[in-house]
């Protein structure tokens, strides 16, 4: 079998996370493909950090926000995989989570920072 040049992979999925996918991504204007891929991002983040679900998500927003700041409107997916694989690999997407995790930390009342 010859191999493929596609940048994409096909994948059997339940029909039920299907649909919670397609039902979650119309309220965010994602595809049903880009909401699991945004689910993927955020289980992957918390799995290798050991930060919470919301920490990991706050850390993308911060990056996404960061970066469309410089500019990048534009930009092809294979760009924009490109970025994200160099801040992970370069640390700063771990940075962008540190910071967001200590700025969420520091915004808290002191009752909520021990719990």
């Amino acid at each position: 079998m010859a191999a493929s040049s596609s940048p994409f992979a096909s994948v059997k999925l339940s029909a039920s996370l299907v649909q919670q996918a397609r039902e979650a991504a119309q309220p965010q204007r994602r595809s049903v493909a880009g909401q699991i891929e945004y689910w993927a991002t955020l289980g992957r983040i918390a799995d290798e950090t050991g930060l919470t679900v919301q920490e990991a998500r706050e850390a993308i927003a911060l990056y996404d926000a960061r970066q469309r700041a410089v500019g990048t409107a534009d930009e092809s997916v294979d760009a924009i995989e490109s970025r994200f694989l160099a801040a992970e690999t370069s640390g700063r997407l771990a940075q962008a989570v540190r910071e967001t995790v200590l700025a969420n930390r520091r915004a808290l009342p002191d009752s909520r920072r021990t719990a």
